[in-house]
């Protein structure tokens, strides 16, 4: 894997944690292609809770990138209420999008990205490729009663991510997983909101939620200078809400 310019693929990229990363990765020199649901410079547009979309979306990248992706970053990510006595229908489809949006289409990227990596020639770390996955501190303390699947998607994110890195360590590719707790961006700012604000604040001993260039920073680390006895790493940014 190059060791200046790396490519890069960054899902959910357009706003927030996701922009963040873009913003911070550009300025180390890495080129970059994002992902968001519309189409802009530097952005290409897929509707991830269709079937077969993270598929699409990552051979459209590695054409924009020339043919070689370095460093995948899963990003993109809904929360979505959904009440435990919703309609059955409703209910289903709230998960089984949820599902396909955070884990199953992060899955799929997961996968290329394995699959592109084997057989490429390592850096001078011993690395032929890196997986930055963006899961949530619900992985592990859970979330409200309107957002069991949300905790489950990304439970699976970080089970995922060390399956990985225990699988494919010995052939050069490095999986890490990022925790964060609540960021200011806007889907915390309306779960806040709705939620108490000042409540859930005091539930964080910093006092404060995170900011995306702080999330944003701990992702670049881990996409362009982690070193490979990392991998496997999850790293939380909560502000000590929930240790591990």
């Amino acid at each position: 894997m190059p060791e200046s310019h790396p490519h890069i693929l960054v899902t959910g990229a357009t706003r927030g944690i996701g922009a963040a990363i873009r913003t911070s990765l550009r300025a180390r020199g890495a080129r970059v292609v994002g992902h968001g649901t519309r189409a802009a410079d530097g952005v290409l547009a897929a509707d991830l809770s269709e079937m077969g979309a993270g598929d699409r979306l990552w051979d459209a990248a590695l054409d924009a990138l020339d043919g070689r992706i370095d460093v995948l970053v899963n990003n993109a990510g809904v929360f979505e209420a959904i009440p435990v006595d919703a309609q059955d229908a409703e209910w289903q489809a709230s998960w089984g999008r949820t599902m396909q949006i955070n884990l199953q289409s992060s899955a799929d990227l997961c996968r290329r990205m394995v699959l592109h990596a084997q057989g490429r020639e390592p850096d001078a770390g011993g690395l032929r490729g890196r997986i930055v996955n963006v899961a949530s501190r619900a992985a592990y303390r859970g979330d409200s009663p309107a957002h069991w699947h949300y905790a489950a998607s990304k439970a699976g994110i970080v089970a995922m991510t060390k399956s990985i890195a225990r699988g494919y360590a010995g052939q050069g590719l490095a999986a890490f997983a990022i925790c964060p707790g609540y960021v200011m961006t806007g889907m915390a700012e309306d779960y806040l909101a709705s939620r108490g604000g000042d409540k859930l604040l005091a539930d964080i001993p910093l006092g404060r939620v995170a900011q995306p260039g702080e999330v944003a920073s701990v992702a670049t680390y881990l996409a362009l200078d982690a070193p490979a006895s990392m991998t496997g790493a999850v790293l939380d940014v909560n502000g000590a809400s929930f240790v591990r």
